[in-house]
């Protein structure tokens, strides 16, 4: 690495702190003065760096930009997959990742259960998302008015005895996973599978993508399947954070 983009990265770094001096940026350098002001003004000149006052510098928009960039070009299966492979380690069943088009799921990753008995999926396959955990958990962040126009114009096929059938009791779901974090499918869209997802949330908070757990009710019953909710909305919470989501608490600040 050249001298001069070493001393460049360390300033950055060092302006990811909080605003710095140029005294404080050339004793960091080990450089003199004059030395670090002709980096700060390469850096200021590229908005690296922005002078925030007399004595201060600190990070330019042009970093904002590349940061902002960077996250739009992360692929959600690609940072996915990893945490994926551990959710079907711990649990030992059928792990699936999925985003929305149109008024459909697709099943973008799959990690297969240990299990000799498990269901029919494969990367690729589309599903209805009124009767499929990943399918609530991606729509159930909408704002109210775009839920319910999204909600009236499904067609409700109905795939088992349990599938939801009408708007109404799709939006009234909806507020359910809303307020509880996550999504069930209690063999809504194939009769011995029940699972359990939750959202993927890009840099702006978006559900960008679901990741669930299917399970077949031989294996496990329903009060089983929910003591895995913890383990689901923990590898939902990672693949979050890698791209770039910060919670918040209930006062709002990032934690």
């Amino acid at each position: 690495m050249s001298q001069s983009l070493e001393r460049g990265l360390t300033v950055l770094t060092a302006l990811a702190a909080g605003p710095q001096t140029l005294d404080q940026l050339a004793q960091r350098l080990g450089v003199h003065k004059s030395t670090a002001m002709r980096l700060l003004r390469t850096l200021e000149s590229g908005r690296f760096v922005r002078r925030e006052d007399v004595h201060h510098y600190r990070l330019g928009s042009a970093l904002f930009d590349l940061a902002h960039q960077a996250l739009e070009d992360l692929d959600v299966r690609g940072v996915a997959r990893r945490h994926l492979v551990e959710l079907g380690e711990i649990s030992g069943h059928t792990v699936h990742l999925a985003t929305l088009e149109d008024d459909q799921v697709v099943y973008i990753d799959k990690v297969d259960s240990r299990h000799p008995v498990r269901m029919y999926s494969r990367i690729g396959r589309r599903a209805p998302v009124h009767c499929t955990a990943v399918g609530k958990a991606l729509l159930a962040d909408w704002p109210t008015q775009q839920r319910r126009r999204f909600a009236e114009q499904l067609k409700y096929p109905k795939m088992t005895a349990n599938t939801i059938d009408s708007a109404d009791r799709f939006l009234t779901e909806l507020d359910r996973v809303r307020a509880q974090g996550y999504a069930v499918d209690r063999s809504e869209h194939e009769d011995f599978i029940h699972c359990v997802g939750a959202p993927i949330r890009n840099h702006r908070g978006e559900a960008v993508a679901a990741v669930s757990l299917s399970v077949p009710k031989v294996l496990l019953d329903f009060d089983g399947l929910l003591g895995l909710v913890d383990d689901v909305l923990r590898a939902a919470g990672e693949v979050s954070a890698e791209l770039g989501w910060q919670r918040e608490n209930p006062k709002g600040k990032e934690v």
